[in-house]
């Protein structure tokens, strides 16, 4: 998985460039993420600012709701509600689709014809999936963090000016840059674990409804592992924000 991966890596730069196809899978990942994406923001958004507001009540410090519960939005949430849905709408129809390919012997008619199948089939969809996993981490953090001042504000009666005045008081722009390339990493690894398993399924189709599955459990297992890596590398590196 790791040499597939670097093999993506190097055949990105490469002409010709498959821009065309990048576009429709950019597309076609859009198209299977936004709703759910969208839909998936809204309640877990919603969570995080109740659950924050009642803990913030308790301890007398509900001022501080919007910030907490925007940081955790932006920095944990948002990044793994698009990684788990591009991996698990988007990554599993191109497994499935590369898998299909590989048990109709498409991808070995393509090295027999001297055509890489990783720059010409597995490029331009890890790429279209990184880029749809960029924009989806942005309209989810919008999302949630709305999501969160509607519920925080209106249902349990917190102050506007506070919930904003708090958010940003604590939050930096880093906090931003570290939610984009959390997407953007796992966008890459969604694609590249989907692209692994659809090229090397068991024989027939049930080989690659087995090899769809296992490329979504996968694809989580290392996300998480991932977000634990990144979030205490940045915890370290990143000073927080002082009143």
């Amino acid at each position: 998985m790791a040499t597939l991966g670097w093999e993506v890596l190097r055949a990105i730069p490469r002409r010709p460039f498959q821009g065309r196809e990048c576009i429709q899978q950019a597309w076609f990942f859009a198209s299977v993420t936004i709703l759910p994406t969208a839909l998936v923001a809204i309640p877990f958004g919603a969570v995080i600012a109740m659950q924050l507001g009642s803990l913030t009540q308790q301890i007398g410090a509900q001022s501080f709701t919007g910030a907490a519960s925007a940081l955790a939005i932006l920095q944990q949430a948002s990044p793994l509600i698009t990684a788990l849905l591009v991996a698990g709408a988007g990554g599993s129809a191109m497994c499935a689709d590369i898998g299909a390919r590989t048990i109709r012997e498409e991808i070995d008619a393509l090295q027999v014809l001297g055509v890489s199948p990783i720059q010409r089939l597995i490029v331009p969809r890890v790429l279209g999936a990184v880029l749809v996993a960029l924009l989806l981490n942005g309209m989810v953090s919008v999302v949630g963090v709305l999501g969160g001042y509607f519920f925080n504000v209106i249902l349990q009666g917190g102050t506007p000016g506070a919930y904003l005045a708090s958010f940003n008081a604590l939050a930096q722009l880093p906090d931003l840059w570290i939610s984009e390339f959390k997407a953007l990493l796992y966008g890459f690894v969604a694609g590249v674990v989907a692209a692994y398993r659809g090229l090397n399924p068991a024989a027939g189709p049930k080989g690659v409804g087995d090899a769809v599955n296992q490329a979504v459990v996968i694809t989580f297992l290392l996300l998480f592992l991932i977000n634990l890596v990144l979030t205490g590398i940045y915890l370290q590196l990143v000073p927080p924000k002082g009143l």
